[in-house]
């Protein structure tokens, strides 16, 4: 990607390879006319109802974050806007990974997926969109308490350990999302794959780390209210940018429950409206909250349990020795004693060493590529543990380059060979090289021998720390760059290129403040020709009732959307609810708030 466009934003700037694979063009110049009303009704809405319910001035936020009630934003006007308060945004297609999603977030970077939603899905749409990503979550990223949250949870996100369902679960919810959004998906497919995503979330087991903090984040992030239980106010961004839900989560029976770590025991359906809500007092409350649950996770943990948990998540993981070595790898089996505390660990496939996150050299996953296997544990009769040693311990041990070494660990795990190499790092030995070497377990069982080369044996008494994904990103992952496979070519009918040019002409005059003389043309070519729409009659009859035109004509737009409201129970709230912004207008409440 030797053109990418960091919008000379700084964090934008610093997002490693492996993160940018996911960015996409926002082609500005694909968003129709349909698009920017969308964008401008929803906007509409929000504001005249969020004013009253959102956790800050609403508007402000918008304008701080480069963002306008009026047009579908720019990226770039977004990442200079954003710049200043030390946070970027870039565009991405639909879905992305949820570990990348949070690594993002620890980058200071809102993801923002570049398509909006049709405007059959105007209310609420289950797939990420440009209204739900900006107008949800950028206006708030102002507050330094609230985005010092967001990149911490991401930090603590992006280390989190999966199980092997949550990859089948976020592959399900990415199909079901593309397919509702598509324009042409048969009602079979979507029903099909919504059976699948149904299944699959009802056979999850025991939740993993990540479905734990995805709960966190789903009910702070995207449904979190503050404030009081009696008065809370909005700053979750998946309620403040559906106008459905933001008003229908107010009342009486949508529970208000106080936020604390009791809230991750509370699972979430993407599909339906929240049965509760939870109130936190303060954003301090949720770092301490996250603070709490990062506790128990395998990162800060290590040992047994956390090797357990690398194994059931089948997709690389990372294991950190408390001689700071890093295995990366997918670990598929543990040995342990009668304590329960490890005596060795392995990983099959691919499999990388590294220390501080960087590759150690000539030890990448091509080289270690049949997996990796080390005792862990200190060596019998030995108060200090290996990694500790100093050159003339290590010597006493037998241990120095070209040297016959025949170590013994507590587990009984024998170590025979000729010593390599010795590596150190910081002045700790972290690894040792051996030829012709042979590794057996107390049983006799051998798990290496030396015909099958070198032996790099790591070294530590206990494994400290383990996370999803690589030590070193950058050396380790793949870079399957997708963006270049998507296509924004939509090819439109000639009837709906001719109802985008009306959303075109309606636009031009309500800005231009002339030609209203088109209007009666366009109501009637909308009647005969577009009796399906409603948005772009909804906008003339806004200009007509401001500008105080054609006052018979007036009459007749509104006895028709009114008609329309009865008739099309889908259009029913969308038309009553444009109808009482168009006569309490967005403009004076501005005014108001400012």
């Amino acid at each position: 990607m030797s053109d990418f466009n960091d919008f000379n934003n700084p964090q934008v700037a610093k997002l490693p390879k492996h993160l940018r694979q996911f960015i996409v063009e926002q082609h500005y110049e694909k968003y129709t006319p349909i698009d920017q009303a969308v964008w401008r009704y929803v906007m509409r809405q929000n504001y005249s109802y969020l004013k009253h319910v959102a956790y800050y001035p609403y508007i402000k936020g918008l304008q701080r974050a480069g963002l306008s009630i009026e047009y579908i934003p720019h990226l770039q006007t977004m990442n200079d806007n954003l710049g200043k308060i030390g946070w970027g945004a870039v565009t991405v297609d639909g879905f992305i990974p949820p570990s990348a999603f949070m690594e993002y977030q620890a980058y200071r970077v809102l993801v923002i997926a570049a398509d909006i939603r049709q405007i059959n899905h105007i209310e609420y749409t289950p797939a990420p969109d440009i209204i739900h990503e900006s107008a949800g979550h950028a206006p708030i990223i102002a507050d330094a308490d609230y985005n010092s949250y967001l990149s911490y949870f991401g930090s603590i996100g992006a280390k989190a350990m999966f199980s092997s369902k949550d990859f089948e679960l976020y592959e399900a919810i990415r199909s079901l999302s593309i397919l509702k959004e598509a324009v042409d998906a048969p009602k079979e497919d979507i029903e099909k794959a919504e059976k699948q995503l149904q299944e699959i979330s009802e056979n999850m087991g025991e939740p993993s780390e990540m479905a734990l903090l995805s709960r966190l984040h789903w009910w702070t992030v995207e449904y979190g209210l503050i404030g009081t239980l009696e008065d809370p106010k909005i700053y979750g961004a998946g309620l403040l940018s559906s106008i459905g839900e933001s008003s229908s989560c107010m009342r009486e029976d949508v529970k208000k429950l106080w936020y604390n770590i009791d809230t991750i025991n509370y699972s979430y359906d993407i599909t339906k409206p929240q049965p509760q809500l939870f109130v936190t007092e303060t954003f301090q409350n949720l770092i301490d909250v996250l603070e709490t649950f990062a506790n128990t996770m395998a990162f800060r943990k290590g040992g047994t349990e956390s090797i357990g948990k690398a194994i059931e998540c089948k997709n690389p993981a990372t294991a950190v020795y408390s001689s700071g070595l890093q295995v990366t790898g997918v670990f598929t089996d543990l040995g342990v004693d009668e304590h329960n505390n490890l005596t060795f660990i392995k990983t099959t496939g691919p499999s990388a060493i590294a220390v501080n996150n960087v590759q150690l050299e000539g030890h990448g996953k091509f080289y270690h590529k049949d997996g990796f296997s080390s005792p862990v544990g200190k060596l019998k009769g030995l108060a200090r543990p290996l990694e500790a040693l100093n050159a003339a311990e290590l010597l006493d041990c037998g241990i120095q380059p070209d040297a016959e070494a025949n170590l013994e660990f507590a587990s009984g795990i024998t170590v025979k060979g000729i010593v390599k190499n010795i590596h150190q790092h910081d002045g700790k030995t972290v690894m040792i090289s051996f030829e012709d070497c042979t590794v057996k377990e107390s049983n006799g069982n051998i798990l290496f021998q030396p015909e099958w080369g070198t032996y790099d044996m790591a070294v530590g008494e206990t494994i400290i720390s383990v996370f999803n994904g690589a030590a070193d990103k950058e050396a380790y992952e793949e870079i399957t760059h997708i963006s270049d496979k998507q296509t924004h070519k939509l090819v439109y009918d000639e009837q709906t290129q001719k109802l985008h040019a009306i959303y075109k002409t309606v636009r031009l005059i309500r800005e231009n403040g002339t030609d209203y003389e088109q209007l009666p043309t366009l109501f009637e070519t909308l009647k005969k020709e577009h009796q399906q729409d409603w948005l772009s009659v909804m906008e003339i009859l806004e200009i007509l009732y401001h500008k105080q035109l054609y006052p018979e004509l007036e009459k007749e737009v509104r006895a028709y959307l009114e008609l329309k409201a009865v008739n099309e129970p889908d259009h029913t709230k969308l038309i009553t609810d444009g109808l009482h912004v168009i006569e309490n207008p967005v403009t004076q409440l501005i005014n108001e708030e400012d």
